[in-house]
């Protein structure tokens, strides 16, 4: 008989066990048996490709070994600027076996966003898809490139020798990731690789492995001491989500390959009927799908009934109790919302088969984290409006920022890590998020900051000042709009907002362009000179 399992009693229970050792690119492909399938790419065509872990260890063997003789040591940047691929999955275990650092940069960036991120982390080589190769070129010209695809030069690295993985420290680094730039130029998250430890109870709640538990991996998982079922087979797991991104590398790929388990990649933008017949065709049984994509197929009148699917992740925005309804009755599987910022990850939310999910909250604090509301002298608030704030030390945070040590001191406050959101906790431990202490946008559970967005509008010529905020928008969460004060000599035109919107999404993310541009005589401002977003964003 299998002890129940309860939250305070998964709370309570609870000890971290991060080794002293630890290398993600062995723990994910070569500790796993050899045979056993590791990742199934759906092509353009629909055709399925399936790669065992034996396969993953060996080419990623391989790879660090072509990239060793190119001078790739460890604490060396590598940056990645493809979509979701076999060679993105392969690159990241390749410098993690050289003890270097993986750089994911999303292939949606422009020349500018590309240009910020691989001078200030210091790229020493950039691994790229074809797509994306100008823009790399225009963005660090010098920077030494390997292109994927049939005319590049990746296929050929993989038949470079094996060399033996470095035997990393769990608190050596492993992957940084860039911030939205919230407040001033993004910033550098450096994360170590004991960090996927630090993922871990996040990802076994949030994909109900206490009601359905992975095949293999308990032995090393954080949570195996409280009950847990039996292992189980059969999960294949999946998200739109670009693993460039932390939510769709580090709360799908990397915790699942740990595991053992199977994750399934698809060429394609992402569209409802396309994903619905993608998770009946293949029969994925896990996902994650940011808010934007449940809208996208509630709008579209998406059912699944009678397919696979029994949990999904969603995060990166509230999904609100419509949504939920909609989405446990229509795809037939448990919902579970979950939050964490680029700095600290995967730190609230639900798993709805041991603790009630109360629609409108962000969940409770998943076990292993200790997540409060604190007030600016620290005090824990109930009821009242607060920061929400973890507590440190905590395997999942960051290293630091990357050369920026007085922003670390900032990010912290008396052992305590500030998320920079307001919230609410209730009695019962529920967080209910309010706002946002630096104006971020989350838009499609991307979190934008305006201060990118403004910075780009100040280098069109027409342009003297700017502000951007977020807009409510029924599908998105929110949107980006600007309101931009022209210089002398410029007229306010339907064509020169096209203009700004364009020169944005050449230079930035598509996901970051204004909705709208509208043009204004002059900002709200502080007495001290700041611009007043608040008055902005009042109707």
């Amino acid at each position: 008989m299998i002890p129940a399992v309860d939250y305070l009693g998964l709370r309570e229970s609870f000890r971290w066990r991060v080794p002293a050792r630890l290398n993600l690119g062995v723990a994910c492909a070569d500790d796993h048996p050899a045979a056993k399938v590791a990742l199934v790419r759906v092509d353009a065509s629909g055709a399925r490709h399936e790669y065992t872990f034996g396969e993953l260890a060996d080419l990623s063997g391989r790879l660090a070994g072509s990239l060793a003789e190119r001078g790739v040591g460890p604490g060396d940047r590598v940056a990645i600027v493809a979509p979701q691929s076999v060679e993105t999955g392969l690159t990241h275990l390749a410098v993690w076996k050289l003890g270097a650092v993986s750089l994911p940069l999303a292939s949606l960036f422009g020349p500018d966003a590309l240009a910020y991120r691989l001078e200030d982390s210091g790229a020493t080589l950039a691994i790229t898809s074809p797509d994306n190769v100008d823009k790399v070129r225009e963005a660090a010209p010098g920077l030494p490139l390997v292109v994927t695809g049939p005319d590049g030069d990746f296929d050929r690295l993989l038949s470079g020798p094996v060399v033996d993985p470095v035997p990393t420290a769990a608190d050596d680094p492993a992957y940084l990731i860039y911030t939205s730039g919230t407040t001033g130029p993004p910033k550098g998250a450096l994360h170590a690789h004991r960090s996927l430890i630090g993922h871990l109870p996040g990802f076994e709640c949030y994909y109900e492995f206490a009601d359905h538990a992975p095949e293999g991996r308990y032995d090393r998982a954080v949570l195996p001491h409280v009950g847990l079922p039996a292992p189980a087979s059969g999960d294949l797991i999946w998200t739109p989500a670009d693993w460039a991104w932390i939510g769709g590398l580090m709360d799908v790929l990397i915790p699942a390959w740990y595991f053992g388990m199977p994750v399934l990649t698809a060429e394609g933008d992402f569209d409802p009927a396309w994903a619905a017949d993608l998770i009946a065709e293949h029969r994925i049984t896990l996902a994650f799908l940011p808010p934007t994509a449940l809208k996208m197929m509630r709008r579209d009148g998406v059912r699944l009934d009678g397919a696979s699917l029994r949990a999904v992740f969603t995060g990166g925005e509230a999904l609100g109790a419509e949504v939920l309804a909609w989405g446990t009755d229509a795809l037939g599987a448990r919902i579970n919302e979950g939050y964490g910022q680029t700095e600290c990850n995967l730190v609230v939310g639900n798993c709805s088969s041991v603790w009630p999910v109360r629609p409108g909250s962000m969940g409770r604090p998943i076990p292993g984290h200790q997540v409060a509301v604190l007030d600016e002298d620290g005090r824990r608030l109930v009821g009242e409006e607060g920061e929400i704030c973890v507590r440190g030390p905590d395997p999942v945070m960051m290293l630091r920022y990357w050369n920026r040590p007085e922003a670390t001191d900032e990010k912290y406050r008396d052992g305590w890590l500030l998320t920079g959101d307001l919230g609410v906790e209730d009695e019962d431990g529920y967080l209910w998020f309010r706002s946002r202490k630096d104006d971020v946008i989350i838009s499609r559970g991307y979190r934008i900051g305006p201060g990118e967005i403004e910075e780009s509008l100040m280098s069109h010529p027409a342009v003297a000042m700017c502000a951007v905020v977020g807009a409510p928008d029924e599908l998105r969460g929110e949107v980006p709009v600007a309101f931009v004060v022209l210089k002398p000599g410029h007229r306010r035109s339907l064509a020169l907002a096209l203009e700004l919107q364009d020169h944005v999404r050449t230079r930035l993310a598509a996901h970051e362009v204004p909705r709208q541009v509208t043009f204004v005589d002059d900002l709200p401002r502080t007495t001290t000179g700041k611009i007043m977003r608040r008055a902005l964003r009042e109707p």
